[in-house]
């Protein structure tokens, strides 16, 4: 009679938390790079449009997203590079690298909602018009790109979040030295004293043929 036991492979309990660390890994790269990219195209295109009245007249004008404010892509550039460097670090560095990237996406999406209702660029615009300096703009109105970057700032975050939460089980660079920072040494293959080519070989390796 055979009997059935209910112990788990091995390799069953390993593959679980390796391929959740392989499906958090892909869905952080594309969140993080795709939001980063999001929220550029976001901060060039216009954000604000009203009229200043110039010589009696109303003269249009417009802000794009860098014009009101530069924080949503700066901390774009930081999330993107910290998406970059979760990989070259470990344990405890790799949980702050992390966290910056989450609170890059949380800065993105704060400073992108608070450009829907910020006017001081179009103010400023409207001041060098009219060369009123106490000048404001009429008819204010805003477009949707401060959300669509909002929108790539919660993407930045997600990937953050997904870097807390998965990043142990990721990947690291493979590094050229070892942690005291001298070169690992390398391998040599033995060299066969009959045979004078692998003398040769040997001497331009810069090694020592003749030793043991």
């Amino acid at each position: 009679m055979e009997y059935v036991t209910a112990v788990p492979h091995p390799r069953s309990e390993a593959a679980g938390p390796a391929r959740s660390g392989r499906r958090s890994l892909a869905i952080a790269l594309l969140c993080g790079a795709l939001g980063a990219a999001v929220v550029l195209l976001a901060t060039r295109q216009q954000w604000a449009e009203g009229t200043a009245t110039v010589a009696g007249g109303a003269f249009p004008l417009t802000a794009k997203g860098s014009d009101v404010t530069g924080v949503p892509a700066a901390l774009a550039i930081v999330g993107l590079a910290a998406l970059v460097a979760v990989f070259a670090v470990r344990r405890a560095g790799r949980l702050a690298v992390a966290a910056l990237l989450a609170l890059s996406g949380a800065g993105t999406i704060a400073a992108a909602l608070l450009g829907t209702s910020d006017s001081s660029a179009l103010d400023e615009k409207a001041a060098k018009t009219s060369g009123d300096t106490s000048a404001a703009v009429d008819s204010l109105t805003h477009t949707a790109w401060p959300y669509a970057a909002a929108a790539g700032g919660l993407l930045i975050l997600l990937a953050g979040l997904l870097a807390l939460r998965y990043g142990r089980l990721w990947p690291a660079m493979s590094g050229r030295y070892e942690r005291s920072g001298t070169p690992r040494p390398r391998r040599t293959a033995a060299t066969d004293p009959d045979r004078p080519e692998e003398l040769w070989k040997a001497l331009d390796r810069g090694e020592d043929p003749t030793g043991a």
